[in-house]
């Protein structure tokens, strides 16, 4: 079992520093960070870029790998970004794991202007996306043309410092997104399917890792060849509640067959509210939390 940390870019770097390297420190495995040009309701305040902050995070680790949760076709072309991945990838010294995803709806959707999407275009346009990025920093000199996307004579040079290609970590609850992963995917993250209580946000994560490999027998894949994240404060209640509810919810995702999870920093107040005395607990289990 593999631990991570998402570390929400809503403060400057003078002070968020210190968290990317207390979690290198302490030994988490992953820390991430949200691609999104405003959140929810924190996006009336301080916001930051995710990519800017994730190479920022690089020159001050020296372990810990470092991703996005997740980056979308909302606001990125695959071509411009398949330039920051390559970067990214260089200054971290192959230490990327970038998280994409479909994107939902709300600011992202609409800061640009443009129409929200449906469910099923948005998956159409998820899937250009990918497999567009996919070539572009496998193969240099990618011309493509989609619905969504195109791209003329895309160059990646030098390539990524990991070969062929940076992992993909593709979220995916729904069946088509699935497919994705079984064809692009280093690792499948998922949310679980909500839930007005804990038992039931765990029996639809339960639901959704049979669902995925039901998908990698269709496709031929071998189920080894995946990594498995779970992101365990899209529960009901935040993991670290306490560090004791931590360490079962650790056990419990190790049980359905996850080989990561990921926690939240806590905040002071809003979404992921809690106590860092808490995380600081936590950390200290983590040798034990990985046998799980």
């Amino acid at each position: 079992m593999r631990i991570g940390i998402v570390i929400l870019p809503d403060q400057r770097w003078s002070d968020s520093r210190r968290r990317w390297q207390q979690a290198d420190e302490w030994g988490f495995d992953h820390a991430w960070t949200y691609d999104h040009l405003g959140w929810r309701d924190l996006v009336d305040g301080p916001w930051f870029d995710s990519m800017t902050t994730l190479t920022a995070a690089a020159t001050v680790t020296s372990r810990i790998r470092l991703g996005t949760l997740v980056a979308s076709p909302n606001f990125r072309h695959p071509a411009a970004f398949a330039r920051q991945v390559t970067a990214l990838d260089d200054v971290s010294g192959g230490r990327v794991l970038l998280g994409l995803g479909a994107g939902g709806i709300g600011f992202d959707s609409a800061v640009l202007g443009g129409e929200t999407l449906p469910p099923r275009q948005r998956v159409d346009r998820f899937a250009e996306f990918t497999e567009l990025l996919d070539l572009i920093l496998r193969e240099d000199g990618t011309t493509w043309r989609g619905e969504w996307f195109a791209a003329v004579d895309a160059r990646n040079n030098p390539g990524c410092v990991q070969q062929p290609r940076v992992p993909f970590v593709v979220a995916a609850n729904g069946p088509r997104s699935m497919r994705l992963v079984a064809r692009f995917g280093q690792g499948w993250v998922t949310t679980g399917l909500g839930g007005d209580d804990l038992e039931s946000w765990w029996s639809s994560v339960a639901e959704l890792s049979a669902r995925l490999d039901a998908t990698l027998e269709q496709a031929g894949r071998d189920p080894v060849t995946l990594d498995r994240y779970l992101s365990l404060d899209s529960a009901p209640a935040f993991s670290l509640t306490s560090a004791d509810f931590f360490a079962e919810q650790v056990a419990r995702a190790a049980r359905l067959g996850f080989t990561d999870v990921v926690t939240h920093w806590p905040r002071a107040s809003s979404w992921y509210a809690g106590d860092e005395a808490v995380l600081v607990r936590a950390a200290e289990l983590l040798p034990e939390l990985r046998r799980a």
